[in-house]
């Protein structure tokens, strides 16, 4: 299976102090890699740096030629509040994926209006296209910028977070949705919510400042604390819920 890219020793800082270190990690076509840790620990630097954001300060990371083309790699951030306070139509803001040297909206061609009303039609927002988006709900805007983040057919799509924003009555929506975009796509996907996300993923990277790759979606309190990751498992069923021990 083709490589996607792959970090070698790579290190990354902000100024003075090293938040990622001497990381090694490859992503192949269709993975599904959940990304967990700490906060702080360096997930969001993580993506960063894939996106070229952030330069590693050692090491390297080297892409397969196919994705340094524009739009190859899909990217959906964290939403907050001040995101929805635009009086811009859903079909706007999937339309601004495209924007990649394109210039402004309406700029857009027949062709790229038609793109994104497929892909309104595939998120089943089509009877929401002229709403602004301050009058959806949390899961339906969630979708929308999804939808952003994929217009491009991208080979790699970047998640941070994306089930803050994404109520109960869409979370199975939104996780099936992503389980079909992975039979066209890879995804990394960072997250707190790590019982949730392992009944999805195919494989978890444990990010805190090193990171541990797991080759499974099934992960044990006992995994997370010989990786470093400090953080809670949380199962439902016949399981109960499990607190890990602080993190020295």
């Amino acid at each position: 299976m083709a490589y996607l890219f792959e970090m070698k020793l790579l290190s990354a800082s902000y100024g003075t102090t090293v938040v990622l270190k001497d990381i090694d990690l490859k992503v192949v076509e269709n993975d599904f890699i959940g990304v967990i840790g700490p906060n702080g620990g360096g997930k969001t630097t993580l993506l960063k740096v894939i996106l070229g954001l952030l330069k590693p300060v050692q090491g390297e990371i080297v892409f397969n030629k196919d994705l340094l083309n524009a739009n190859r790699i899909g990217y959906l951030p964290q939403i907050s509040t001040g995101d929805i306070n635009y009086p811009v139509t859903v079909s706007d803001i999937v339309l601004s994926g495209l924007m990649i040297g394109k210039g402004i909206i309406s700029r857009m061609t027949a062709s790229d209006r038609k793109k994104a009303a497929g892909v309104i039609y595939e998120l089943g927002l089509s009877e929401m296209a002229g709403v602004t988006i301050n009058e959806l709900s949390g899961g339906q805007m969630q979708r929308v910028f999804l939808g952003r983040a994929i217009i491009g057919d991208p080979k790699l799509l970047l998640l941070d977070e994306p089930g803050n924003f994404v109520d109960t009555t869409f979370e199975n929506d939104f996780y099936e949705k992503l389980r079909e975009l992975n039979k066209r796509m890879a995804i990394l996907m960072v997250s707190h919510d790590v019982g949730t996300i392992s009944a999805h993923i195919k494989s978890f990277a444990c990010v805190n400042r090193r990171l541990h790759y797991h080759a499974s979606p099934e992960i044990t309190n006992e995994d997370l604390l010989s990786y470093g990751c400090p953080v809670q498992v949380i199962s439902h069923g016949d399981i109960p819920h499990t607190v890990l021990k602080k993190h020295n």
